[in-house]
């Protein structure tokens, strides 16, 4: 309690929705608690035998610490009559505003939050290390449904059979060759620790191609890694080309062409693959993007002869990042496959931006909305249109769906990654097997998916939630008129008021811009640059062949994550540092609102309902259960989170019933009967906004927007598939074509749409440019996609250099 400093107020008028109650609010260590009676209770009723009825207990809103995003202090003006007020935005979209007569009592509870919110310093201070649930959830033990053993065997893959060509390996048991993946990794058979060990080394972090997920009818896979270390040398390694040939190639390419009839059917395009859904019309002359990103991609395979469909793979790499981000990152060492050294297979690129875009659209989202605590107003539709958040989910759900087709449809294998390959990468990976495998979208098979793809494969929920929060997130308003401010007051100001710039910007912003010939289209993503810790790794220092061979001295260093006995690591761990803001990202947010706009669109697939969804995202902010905490299956191991702490899927298996979707049909796979098909794919043009989980009835935010709600994936010019509703039905409104994900697909013979110019095809600025020409149907497919427009227009310097700058604050 040395935080707070003040534990109950009376007398408290709490706002919200423009409607006022009065309360108590109760201060406690992991809770603000606001109690009272409703109005309509306060005078007892006579019953007709002459008694007085009971009054209702009284109502309480309970808001956990974390969950706060932004709190605001307006102290009352001398010359207003408006009262004291604290405004509370929260993560889970909740509003509030609690008003005080005293000014005094303002303060203090503002200064208790603070406290309590910002200056705890650890991970291991938060309420999920001292919760002690009730019946029935304790007898729960949410921990032990996922384990990686389990769920290999359940793909076909054991320690003692490697007959499929994959096994498990325990080269990472410890951590020590990558400390943010899992203790097993599955890999080729024919692939030997000595080589990953080796291959690990060219990848960012060590983070290789492992695989995620293997179709139980082709036996093609999914796997994952993080980007290659090319740099502008142009580094290889021959270990990181014989795993990938290795992964690709673990099943036979001679497979016989799969039954029409297991093709989704509602539609030309596989887009449309449930029953019962509104059917729309239209027009033949608008280019379906899946037909055109299947035509692209097969068109550069180096294969020849007559092509029958599902007979030969196309192999994928998928590069999720939008081209120009990709490229520049060559820059710092990074960087993309140099196809030349991958010829048997062929790369994608997709437009999904990075985390400071999507966090900035969500912040647009939040502004819209913003005034819900003191008015029912509905929200400024253009401005939620203009959002962009709606796009990114569209672009998400388009990159899943080339993924599941490929795998599916095209009996390919596809590798999968971004930077890092814990962001956009773990979207992709666990909506694309969301889409092919019908176990993922049961209540088990769901958390089993979370669990492996974005828990153990570490997605850094730390960084990304701000769990211990930040004091930029709090502000005070009539400080100076007031006259009653105190140090820490003062010190609050301060801190809010500077602004530093990383040293590092400095050093590599010339570094940068000498790459911005890479820059041949509009492009509004900043490519995160820097580690997790704001400091560039030296990647590029040498070349792959002179590392060292000591395998522990391989793996990238990462800071404060030596290993320690969780025995004594609350006596020697350093405290965690703040959040810091432009780390945080609603990275597993979209991933939850893709998830919706699935069992939106196909409402018989899945076994847990949209309550199920939104209660997660609630929990991932409450840290009330351990399951999210820390950054990594590392982290948590030292931190011993499943013996101190809470798994969340306790909560929801003691509540099952209220998660359970009554429109489930039971999970039956069946692919010549619509609606029960294996594979699952999204209609993106019917992509909506989630309008439960921000608090607004659904005719709010679901109305007529402009095409430019969803037009535009990635960094791609023109127009989108419009939306309109009528009559409570989405409809697409055919005023322009629908558009493609898909930014550039390259392979070692040729190259299509945003890629770099090469020796021997282009130049500077040409869309088409190629290793050796592009046929007339691969540039007019590139063209109804809609990839590369805009090319030709070139950001001057001055804002190059301002993009930049911000990148690496």
């Amino acid at each position: 309690m040395e935080r707070t400093r003040i534990a109950r107020v009376d007398d408290v008028k709490l706002v919200r929705r423009g409607e006022q109650v009065q309360g108590t609010l109760h201060l406690t260590p992991h809770h603000l608690i606001f109690c009272h009676t409703p109005p309509s209770a306060v005078d007892a009723v006579n019953e007709p035998n002459g008694h007085a009825s009971h009054k209702p207990k009284p109502r309480e809103l309970w808001i956990t610490y974390p969950i706060i995003q932004t709190c605001h202090l307006r102290l009352a003006h001398p010359s207003s009559h408006l009262p004291s007020s604290i405004r509370l935005r929260c993560r889970d979209f909740t509003f509030v505003c609690f008003c005080f007569f005293n000014e005094r009592q303002a303060r203090d509870v503002y200064d208790s939050i603070r406290a309590w919110t910002c200056k705890l310093g650890r991970v291991d201070k938060l309420y999920a290390f001292t919760y002690q649930p009730q019946p029935p959830e304790k007898e729960i033990n949410g921990w032990d449904l996922y384990d990686a053993k389990r769920e290999w065997r359940r793909l076909g893959i054991s320690e003692k059979n490697s007959d499929n060509g994959w096994r498990i390996s325990t080269i990472n048991t410890d951590y020590s060759f990558s400390p943010t993946y899992p203790a097993l990794l599955a890999v080729p058979s024919a692939i030997s620790d000595n080589t990953l060990n080796y291959a690990g080394r060219y990848r960012s972090r060590a983070r290789l191609p492992v695989l995620s997920y293997l179709h139980p009818v082709n036996n093609c896979s999914i796997t994952r890694s993080s980007q290659p270390l090319v740099g502008v040398r142009g580094n290889r390694s021959i270990q990181d080309e014989k795993l990938l040939l290795a992964i690709f190639s673990t099943s036979h390419s001679t497979l016989p062409p799969p039954d029409p009839s297991s093709r989704p059917q509602s539609r030309q395009s596989p887009r449309s693959s449930s029953s019962g859904s509104p059917t729309r019309d239209i027009p033949p002359n608008l280019p379906d993007p899946d037909t055109l990103e299947e035509q692209m991609i097969s068109g550069t395979s180096s294969e020849d002869g007559p092509k029958v469909y599902g007979a030969q793979q196309h192999n994928l790499i998928v590069d999720a990042r939008p081209t120009v981000n990709a490229l520049a990152m060559q820059a710092v060492g990074l960087g993309s496959e140099n196809m030349d050294n991958y010829r048997f297979a062929t790369k994608a690129y997709l437009g999904i931006d990075n985390i400071h875009v999507m966090r900035d659209s969500l912040n647009k989202v939040i502004d819209t909305l913003k005034d819900s605590d003191v008015t029912s107003i509905a929200p400024n539709r253009e401005a939620l249109a203009k959002s962009g958040w709606l796009k990114h989910i569209t672009g998400v759900l388009d990159g899943a769906s080339l993924i599941a087709r490929q795998v599916a449809l095209q009996h390919s294998h596809v590798l999968i990654h971004c930077s890092d390959g814990w962001d956009r990468t773990s979207q992709l990976s666990a909506l694309s097997q969301l889409c092919l495998d019908p176990y993922y979208r049961t209540l088990e098979g769901f958390i089993v998916l979370v669990e492996k793809d974005w828990l153990s494969f570490g997605h850094m929920f730390n960084h990304r939630s701000g769990f211990l929060s930040s004091e930029k997130w709090f502000s005070v308003e009539n400080e100076r008129i007031s006259g009653n401010s105190s140090n820490d007051s003062h010190n609050h100001r301060t801190s809010l008021s500077s602004s530093t710039t990383s040293g590092a910007g400095h050093a590599l912003e010339n570094a940068f811009l000498s790459a911005k010939g890479f820059f041949n289209k509009d492009n509004n993503s900043r490519e995160s640059f820097v580690d997790s810790d704001g400091e560039l790794q030296p990647y590029d220092q040498s070349s792959p062949s002179s590392n060292t061979t000591n395998k522990k001295s391989s793996a990238p260093t990462i800071k404060g994550n030596t290993p320690k006995d969780p025995a004594t690591a609350d006596k020697t761990s350093p405290p965690h540092p703040a959040t810091k803001v432009k780390e945080t990202s609603p990275i597993f947010h979209q991933f939850l609102d893709a998830t919706y706009q699935l069992l939106y669109q196909h409402p018989t697939r899945f076994e847990f309902n949209e309550r199920f969804l939104r209660r997660l995202l609630y929990h991932l902010y409450s840290c009330q259960y351990g399951t999210f905490l820390y950054n990594n299956e590392r982290e948590r191991v030292e931190a011993d989170v499943r013996g101190r702490t809470r798994s969340v899927w306790d909560y929801f298996l003691s509540r099952r019933e209220m998660f359970l979707n009554k429109e489930y049909h039971g999970g039956g796979v069946d692919d010549h009967v619509r609606g029960r098909e294996r594979l699952l794919l999204p209609r993106t043009e019917e992509v909506r906004w989630w309008s439960e989980v921000f608090g607004r009835a659904d005719g709010e935010m679901n109305v007529p927007t402009p095409s430019y709600a969803t037009s535009g994936i990635g960094n791609a010019a023109g127009g989108g598939m419009g939306l309109h509703h009528a009559n409570g039905k989405v409809e697409a409104s055919a005023q322009s074509p629908p558009q493609s994900v898909l930014t550039g697909v390259e392979t070692a013979k040729e190259a299509v749409g945003a890629v770099p110019p090469v020796q021997g095809g282009g130049t500077d600025g040409d869309v088409e440019g190629t290793k050796g020409g592009v046929g007339k149907q691969f540039v007019n497919g590139m063209k109804g996609l809609g990839i590369g427009k805009g090319m030709g227009r070139r950001k001057s310097p001055s804002r190059l250099e301002v993009e930049m700058e911000v990148e690496m604050q």
